[in-house]
């Protein structure tokens, strides 16, 4: 771990950078209520619904690479403007046209902005001295902006949907000064044992942390996408799905403190691990039928289980990753799983196989994610046992 404070400890850098994943993660935490609003006011089908939301994380995916790519020699304010302006522009243009062609790759456009913004924003937080706490703070905001998503965006038009993320882009512009431009490395023992750590542990160790990450969002995406649909279709009333939605949000304090609690007495390992399995059970409840106290375990335990699986996985990658291009790959990680896990989701909804088939699908992939992980601690193990407990 970092033991030098830098420009990224600095409280603007946390506070901007808290606040830009908020807003870069808001279409995200709020796809539940967005799905059913393309759904409603603009009259997409349930697979329709799917692609559209894939696009747009997939576009968040894509951002978020470009990002990885080239952040270590651009200037990150420059990249949050040109992130600012793309997702501005998509968004109103989504406000003029509606129909599904033109929406879909609108969206793709605003999740490249999207991803561009955010990446920048998750970089600066792993860079910092203490980047757990700097994610556990992360996620335990976004218990806050879920809840009011789920509170104000569906009292919101289609085009009011739009301009609510619109303004809160807009507010950035006011604090880009905030954004630390580039990451100077220290001549000190910091960057001593950087290299010294870079050297020991193969680059390969953090592709297998990606693609859990990815595949655990398989299940994220495709479950966050539908579930709101897929419990209107089993006859829950809206009312109930939208007070279960909002109060099961409330629950990510809960998987942040925990977390937290959890990282200081097991280390990051066991603590994923038994996390993942739990959301495999609770995934799977809902395959044989959805029912309003089934509905109301799983959302609830799901949102605790994302938050609490998300700040484990983000620490374990800047745990392990000095130089910040695989923290910004997070983002981009998540993002082509929420491409593919809708995707997938709407395929299935598409060959009439029904949402019992969907929640398998989601229960697999967290199974599947499960063994990389376990093949992953495995072979850091044999390089840096100590971190397993950091």
């Amino acid at each position: 771990m970092a033991s030098i404070k830098t420009e990224f400890d600095g409280w603007r850098s946390i506070a901007l950078s808290l606040y830009m994943s908020i807003v870069g993660y808001g279409v995200l935490v709020g796809i539940p209520v967005i799905s059913t609003a393309w759904a409603s006011k603009l009259g997409f089908t349930a697979e329709q619904v799917g692609r559209v939301a894939g696009a747009d994380m997939g576009g968040l995916a894509f951002g978020a690479i470009i990002t990885a790519l080239v952040i270590s020699k651009m200037n990150r304010r420059h990249l949050v403007l040109i992130g600012i302006i793309l997702t501005i522009i998509a968004n109103y243009l989504c406000t003029i046209y509606e129909h599904y062609e033109i929406v879909l790759w609108l969206r793709v456009i605003s999740g490249i902005g999207n991803g561009i913004y955010t990446a920048v924003a998750v970089a600066a937080l792993g860079a910092t001295i203490k980047p757990t706490r700097a994610y556990n703070f992360m996620l335990f905001a976004f218990a806050f902006s879920q809840a009011m998503e789920v509170r104000v965006l569906p009292e919101l038009s289609m085009d009011g949907i739009y301009w609510f993320f619109i303004v809160w882009f807009l507010v950035t512009l006011l604090f880009i000064k905030w954004v630390v431009p580039f990451k100077v490395e220290d001549s000190s023992s910091k960057t001593i044992g950087s290299i010294k750590q870079e050297t020991r542990i193969p680059t390969y160790i953090l592709w297998l942390c990606m693609t859990a990450i990815f595949i655990s969002y398989i299940n994220i995406g495709a479950y966050w996408v539908y579930i709101e649909l897929a419990s209107l279709s089993y006859g829950i009333l809206e009312a109930w799905t939208g007070e279960v939605l909002f109060w099961g949000s409330l629950l990510t304090l809960i998987g942040c403190a925990l977390a937290a609690y959890f990282s200081k007495r097991y280390g990051l390992a066991k603590p994923l691990i038994g996390s993942q399995l739990m959301m495999i059970v609770i995934v799977g409840m809902l395959i044989s039928g959805i029912s309003n106290m089934s509905l109301l375990i799983s959302v609830f335990m799901f949102n605790f289980l994302w938050i609490f699986n998300d700040v484990f996985q983000m620490s374990t990658v800047a745990t392990i990753d000095k130089k910040g291009s695989f923290a910004a790959l997070i983002v981009g990680a998540q993002g082509l799983g929420q491409i593919v896990g809708p995707n997938i989701a709407a395929s299935i909804l598409g060959a009439d196989l029904g949402y019992g088939s969907v929640f398998f699908m989601c229960a697999s992939a967290t199974a599947v994610s499960v063994l990389v992980y376990l093949f992953m601690y495995k072979r850091l193990s044999l390089y840096a046992p100590k971190l397993l407990d950091a």
